[in-house]
């Protein structure tokens, strides 16, 4: 009796641990689910890329306002002050082959800039791709005045916002004007933020040419950028000396793009009877890109003034700038007094 009992029971326990092993190895029991089998069916969260500024290609989502600065580009006015704040920086023509500068600032400000000086017609045609700008500058000719008020920017001038602008110290009159930008943007209601305006950022093409330096020849002054490895950008000389920051340190941005642009005669000229050239920037052309140590052959297009500028390789594709500072030198194919 006792050892039939026993077996009963040693039965009895095989048969439930045979209907458990069942459950286990075939579905899951109603109402559960196997940790892996949860796992594997719940989808890989992507990272969403980090927003960059448009005008830099640099991280940085808050999209500010806009403004442009006439800067002093002339060993009188030199060292200049702002210059390496500023997301790019303008090269343009002007009378007698000499060059002035015009400096586009959003993602930051620096507490000063100058020397500021007089605005020109090419200005004004390079400017509505930021939308309305605030433009800071030093005054224009009589006959320029109703092209700046029917302009799409927004005047801050130093008759416009004069609270806004300083006499420098040490400098000697007209190189002596600066402003800060803070009280200019303060006096520039309705200004636009910054926005797409055609650039791209992101990896090189793939036949670039190394280079040490290039140069860039006007009619009475010459620029040459000096790739420095140690500092991955441009250096910048002009006329044969470095071209200085007064707040320290050698100018320098790591993508330099060469725009060759028809520059012609405008309607306007100086005292000294010297025509002030007007530098075509819509249209299309050929372009010149620097960066890591390499030129770039490139095309530009900008199909109307309200339209950003657009930079392709040879290819047709995307023309791609290093992330930081951009330098637009804005240049004829062939050096030209008008």
């Amino acid at each position: 009796m006792r050892v039939s009992r026993k077996i009963a029971v040693t039965l009895a326990g095989a048969a439930v641990l045979a209907q458990a092993a069942a459950c286990s190895s075939d579905e899951p029991a109603a109402g559960r689910q196997p940790q892996a089998a949860a796992e594997a069916t719940t989808p890989a969260e992507t990272p969403s890329p980090e927003p960059t500024h448009p005008f830099t290609g640099l991280p940085g989502a808050a999209r500010r306002p806009v403004l442009a600065a006439k800067i002093e580009n002339t060993s009188a006015g030199k060292p200049q002050l702002g210059l390496r704040s500023a997301d790019i920086v303008y090269v343009e023509q002007v009378e007698a082959g000499l060059t002035r500068l015009m400096a586009i600032f959003s993602s930051k400000l620096p507490p000063k800039i100058g020397p500021v000086r007089s605005a020109r017609i090419s200005d004004l045609h390079i400017l509505p791709q930021f939308g309305k700008p605030a433009l800071a500058y030093s005054g224009v000719q009589t006959k320029m005045i109703p092209k700046v008020q029917q302009a799409s920017l927004v005047d801050v001038s130093d008759s416009r916002a004069p609270g806004a602008y300083f006499r420098q110290p040490g400098r000697y009159a007209p190189y002596n004007l600066f402003a800060e930008p803070k009280k200019l943007l303060a006096q520039a209601p309705g200004v636009s933020k910054a926005k797409d305006i055609g650039f791209t950022f992101g990896d090189a093409p793939e036949d670039g040419t190394p280079r040490k330096s290039f140069s860039v020849r006007y009619p009475a002054a010459r620029f040459t950028f000096t790739w420095s490895d140690s500092a991955k950008k441009w250096l910048v000389w002009q006329d044969g000396k470095k071209d200085m920051a007064a707040e320290g340190g050698q100018l320098g941005a790591p993508t330099i793009v060469v725009q060759y642009a028809k520059t012609e005669r405008s309607e306007f000229h100086d005292l000294n009877q010297s025509y002030t050239p007007l530098v075509h920037s819509t249209g299309t052309g050929r372009a010149v890109v620097l960066r890591d140590g390499q030129a770039f052959k490139a095309r530009w297009s900008r199909e109307s003034e309200r339209d950003g500028t657009v930079f392709t390789t040879e290819n047709g594709e995307p023309m791609n700038f290093a992330p930081g500072q951009v330098w637009v030198v804005l240049a004829a194919p062939k050096p030209v007094i008008p």
